[in-house]
């Protein structure tokens, strides 16, 4: 029976996920270990965690809580990472100071000023924890829903040897919106998938052996409400011919195009996540009180705890790992040849077998040319800002900035260089020195 390590249990991701776990009868139970620094949050999760173990898994599944990761991470099988590192703190000086400079961002946690301060925050707390694994569970899988997913994962494989997969789930959420968009049954979408973490391309979509994107292209010429549910990527659909995987709202900030003007941002990025400027910002400090409070209701019985098995991968990959039932995930690893056109020392999203011997990615081959160009754009910011954070340069940072394509098509070098320097001074408590 496996032992789950939850760190940064106070995210919204512990409940659905160790909800989807016990849903998974045949692991037939297990340990959940629950870590976060916050100890009023900590409480609150183990209490939810607690009710769904009653409610779900009834007597099969025990559940630990502590401040100290390092008290439970011997014995664990799994490490599910989902820690914010000052997010709360920082969220504004994200969005407002890139503001000041034209930079506008919807959610800024992958790429671009936000990304990057995040990765600054983020990568360095997360290279501890990967130190602790390494010592104390060395043959753990360890499985990151944590943002920015390319930059923490590249790290991981950079610096640590821990088994590291990074997990999201924006595949199979857009496969799932595309079989809506085209109002089809889901099971008869023929499709296939692969790129980077938010920038992978439906590069097959098809249904009984027929191409789906000359009628998906229709429908979107023929209706403007639909083209206004996805604008940014159904317009990348109709010059570049495939289908991205991130919301609108995520990949206008990705590419030079949506966000570098006010008439683009009206026409083409609306409310929330279409492309809201500061939305992330705005609503991410409120979205976690709503969390709370939500978890406080369902403990009182004001509310119905919800039980039903999510998409989210982490439950599938444990059922398959333990049962030795192959499953196949779309997952973040490393390239090592995997798109034959994209750097091989990068990461890569792309179809992963797993089954008894662990988490095994599978050869996608060449993207074409053009949307693998749009992914190593976003690659080299990437790899210069892993490597900011690894020899802790604040030369390297700026430069990793000067690579973000929304960046550079809203700034001057110079600018840019302002920019890096005054982020980097107003999060200077939130970072390790650069030098």
């Amino acid at each position: 029976m496996p032992n789950i390590c939850f760190l940064g249990a106070g995210s919204g991701f512990t409940g659905p996920l160790a909800t989807d776990v016990m849903q998974a009868a045949a692991i037939g139970g297990g340990e959940f270990r629950l870590v976060d620094i916050d100890a009023d949050r900590l409480k609150l999760s183990h209490d939810s965690v607690r009710k769904i173990a009653e409610t779900v898994g009834g007597d099969r599944w025990t559940v630990r809580a502590t401040t100290d990761r390092r008290e439970v991470l011997p014995g664990c099988d799994y490490i599910i990472n989902c820690i914010e590192v000052c997010g709360v703190e920082t969220v504004q000086l994200d969005h407002t100071i890139p503001a000041k400079y034209g930079v506008s961002q919807c959610i800024g946690d992958t790429i671009g000023p936000g990304g990057l301060m995040k990765a600054l925050r983020t990568v360095p707390v997360w290279l501890e924890v990967l130190h602790d694994c390494e010592q104390l569970c060395p043959d753990a899988w360890v499985l990151n829903y944590t943002n920015p997913m390319s930059m923490m994962c590249l790290a991981a494989w950079r610096a640590s040897s821990m088994r590291v997969v990074g997990l999201c789930h924006s595949v199979q959420h857009t496969s799932k919106q595309l079989a809506e968009y085209l109002e089809i049954p889901y099971e008869e979408l023929d499709w296939q998938c692969g790129g980077i973490n938010h920038m992978s391309w439906f590069t097959r979509l098809r249904r009984n052996g027929r191409d789906l994107y000359p009628e998906l292209k229709r429908r979107v010429h023929d209706s403007r409400e639909l083209w206004a549910k996805d604008a940014v990527r159904f317009d990348l659909m109709q010059h570049l011919g495939a289908f991205v995987t991130e919301s609108s709202g995520h990949m206008s900030e990705y590419v030079p195009y949506y966000r570098k003007r006010p008439a683009l941002l009206e026409e083409f990025c609306n409310e929330g996540y279409g492309g809201q400027d500061g939305f992330y910002a705005r609503n991410w400090p409120t979205w976690r009180s709503e969390c709370d409070d939500k978890r406080r209701r369902v403990l009182a019985g004001e509310e119905e705890l919800k039980t039903e098995r999510s998409h989210e991968f982490a439950s599938f990959i444990i059922e398959a790992h333990q049962m030795n039932n192959p499953f196949v995930l779309h997952g973040t690893m490393p390239n090592h040849g995997l798109i034959d056109n994209l750097p091989s020392d990068g990461c890569v999203e792309v179809p992963c077998l797993v089954n008894r011997t662990g988490i095994h990615p599978t050869r996608f081959g060449p993207l074409p040319p053009h949307l693998a160009g749009l992914c190593r754009s976003n690659m080299s910011m990437f790899d210069v800002a892993v490597t900011a954070i690894l020899e802790r340069s604040r030369e390297a940072a700026i430069h990793a900035l000067m690579l973000d394509p929304l960046t550079a098509a809203a700034c001057s070098l110079a600018e840019i260089r302002a920019m890096g320097e005054e982020l980097i001074a107003a999060q200077a408590d939130y970072i390790p020195e650069l030098t």
